[in-house]
């Protein structure tokens, strides 16, 4: 009867301590990126540590989303992408999306995607169980990180000030990614670390 009355004690503290502990890791800003290890389109394996010593933008992405159409489909997204990774920056778009949910992509659909869309991150990273997006948070597409080269998270929320589908304000916006990147990289104060991300909601499993 003890030995039944402990297991149930068990069960009923891991059920309460759980979710503690997973919101404890969910990362804030100022404190250590959670680490983590994702394949891309290739297969090939990236984790955050390696890149420790850059700065690395986590960039969730959902190709289909209008939101994240707005910014590909001016260039916008592609070339921050480009300048950045010129720099040295280390890019990284993330999927969330489950299998068969909006923002999926079997590897050679997406490869002509990202071909079509030119798209430039250092790579494209894979979460089908959504781990990765549920450890950060992330809630819409896009949602921006930015970690520097301590691997202290510096950034997160909205790429821009104005939550829209219209290109024609992305002239108007306040970038913040833009904006934390060059105030960090010249070793500046960063005016915005947080914002409201906005967008289409991320498509868990």
């Amino acid at each position: 009867m003890n030995a039944i009355r402990c297991t149930l004690t068990a069960i009923l503290l891991t059920l309460v301590l759980v979710p503690s502990l997973v919101h404890a890791r969910a990362p804030k800003v100022d404190q250590p990126a959670p680490d983590f290890t994702l394949s891309d389109v290739a297969g090939k394996r990236h984790s955050l540590s390696d890149f420790k010593g850059k700065f690395v933008v986590l960039e969730w992405v959902n190709y289909d989303c209008p939101f994240v159409r707005k910014h590909y489909g001016s260039g916008n997204m592609q070339g921050l992408q480009k300048t950045y990774t010129g720099k040295g920056v280390v890019w990284l778009s993330i999927c969330s999306s489950a299998p068969e949910k909006q923002g999926y992509f079997e590897n050679d659909e997406l490869k002509d995607r990202m071909k079509d869309l030119k798209a430039s991150p250092t790579a494209y990273l894979i979460d089908p169980e959504g781990v990765v997006g549920r450890m950060y948070e992330a809630k819409t597409t896009p949602h921006m990180f930015i970690i520097n080269p301590e691997g202290v998270l510096i950034y997160a929320g909205g790429i821009d000030n104005i939550a829209s589908t219209d290109k024609d304000d992305i002239k108007k916006a306040t970038n913040y990614v833009k904006e934390t990147l060059d105030a960090a990289m010249a070793g500046k104060e960063i005016a915005v670390k947080g914002s409201k991300p906005y967008g289409c909601s991320v498509k868990y499993k």
